[in-house]
Order: structure tokens, then C-alpha cells, then sequence
């Protein structure tokens, strides 16, 4: 690949793994203009790691990018940790982890380690505060509507944009994330025609409202529950976008 991006789905299922998919977890690579392939990964939810050594090599990866806090979409954080502390071939050198704020805290409460040094020796932490530059990637995290500080991620490279919803209730946000998108990767979690609680996630007929209305070129809808029907959140998409629409899946790649 020499120009444009490749996603590839590692974790899709939405608040908990599925039997088909770990929780959230995208990886997305490119080259650089001379030809350095770089990988970035957004989220690491609870089983997320073991699917990702499929398709990659961990110590491969540049940076994570976390959308937020919640164990679906970060608590793999503490497997790759263990990884990079006691690989065999010694300690790995710390990447980027980007994330809200009290990533870096989170993390360490949640493998019992003391605040300092917590997992800074293999993770050099930073709060979302504007945009990311790393190798042929431009990043830019826009706040949305969620119960936690959480972020949907725009990412340009080589003139192509894949944007990623995170997590979210209805937002405006979402538009300026996802405008005329290559590929827009949306959670649907909710079900339309339902009482859902308010501030916490969309359905797919709000997926598929918010890619008619920033022109995106492609959707996939990710993040449902498995106590909900995948197909029901592609057939919602589906009635409010009529551009190309699939459910994601662990293990399919989208090249932009």
C-alpha cells in the first residue's frame, strides 16, 4: 500500500464482547512517503489483543488512540502493558497512547498498579487537545455526547478520511467528525422505536441519518450489542442512507 488507508476490524461488538468479535477495536495503517508503513489502533476493548496478533504484530503498532474509558474500548490496554514490560526480548520502548484525561491513571487502577509509575515506562500518555500529527496520519478528536469525556476520531492521510464515531448520543459533533468521509465507522447500539436512555448511544437510522447528511462516501455500522440483532441496526442504516452500507464484521478491511 503506497497510497490511502486500510482499516481493518478487529473488535466490533458493542458494552461487552460477542461470540463472534471482541469489543471495540479498529486497526488503521498507511505509508509514509518513503514507503514506512505506519499502524495506529483506535480502542482496545476487552478481548481485543488476542484478535490483533491475527493480523499484525503488537510491537508493530506506532500509537493507540482511546476514545474513552470504558472497559469495551480500553481495559486490553492492561494485556498489551503486560506484552510490552516482559516480552522476551526486554522491554519495549514507550509508543503514544492518546486518550482523555486520566487515561494514564485509568489504566494503572485497572491492573492494581500504583499511580507512579503506573504504566508510563511503556506508554507515553497525552489528552486529546487538538490535532495529531503521527507519520502520514492527521488525527483530530472531536468531543461527543456520551455518560464519560469521549471522542470521535477524524483521520486524513494522503487526502483520504476515515472518520469513527467512538461512542456517542445524537450530536452535532458527528458531522463535523465524519464530513465527506471516505469511510465512516458508526456505532448503532440502540434500536430504533424504542424507549433508549437519553445521552448515551445512537441507532442505526441516526447512523445512516448523520452519513446522508455529511456526505460520507461508505458506512459501517459496528458497535451492537449481542443482545441485539445486528442485521436490525443495518436495515435502520440502510432506510436513512442509500449510500454503500454494511455491518462490520472482525476481520474485514476497508481500503480508502
Amino acid at each position: 500500500m503506497t497510497s490511502g488507508m486500510r482499516l481493518t476490524i478487529i473488535g466490533c461488538s458493542g458494552s461487552y464482547p460477542g461470540p463472534d468479535s471482541p469489543a471495540s477495536c479498529y486497526l488503521v495503517e498507511a505509508d509514509d512517503d518513503a514507503g514506512r508503513t505506519w499502524r495506529i489502533v483506535l480502542d482496545m476493548g476487552n478481548g481485543a489483543l488476542g484478535v490483533l496478533q491475527r493480523y499484525i504484530d503488537p510491537l508493530l503498532i506506532d500509537a493507540v488512540l482511546l476514545s474513552h474509558l470504558h472497559a469495551d474500548h480500553c481495559v486490553d490496554m492492561t494485556s498489551y502493558y503486560v506484552l510490552r514490560k516482559w516480552h522476551p526480548t526486554g522491554p519495549q520502548p514507550p509508543i503514544p497512547v492518546y486518550g482523555p484525561k486520566g487515561t494514564g491513571r485509568r489504566l494503572a487502577k485497572a491492573y492494581d498498579l500504583p499511580k507512579r509509575p503506573g504504566m508510563r515506562e511503556e506508554f507515553a500518555f497525552s489528552t486529546y487537545t487538538g490535532p495529531i500529527h503521527l507519520g502520514p496520519f492527521r488525527i483530530i478528536p472531536t468531543a461527543v455526547e456520551h455518560p464519560v469525556d469521549a471522542y470521535g476520531l477524524r483521520i486524513e492521510a494522503h487526502g483520504k478520511v476515515i472518520a469513527y464515531s467512538g461512542d456517542t448520543a445524537e450530536t452535532e459533533a458527528l458531522l463535523d467528525i465524519a464530513t465527506d468521509a471516505d469511510l465512516f465507522v458508526c456505532e448503532a447500539a440502540f434500536r430504533d422505536g424504542v424507549e433508549n436512555p437519553p445521552g448515551v448511544h445512537i441507532t442505526g437510522v441516526h447512523a445512516g441519518e448523520y452519513a446522508t447528511k455529511a456526505h460520507v462516501k461508505k458506512l459501517v455500522v459496528t458497535h451492537v450489542p449481542p443482545w441485539h440483532d445486528s442485521a436490525d441496526a443495518l436495515r435502520e442504516a440502510r432506510s436513512a442512507y442509500d449510500g454503500p452500507t454494511e455491518l462490520a464484521a472482525t476481520g474485514a478491511v476497508y481500503t480508502v
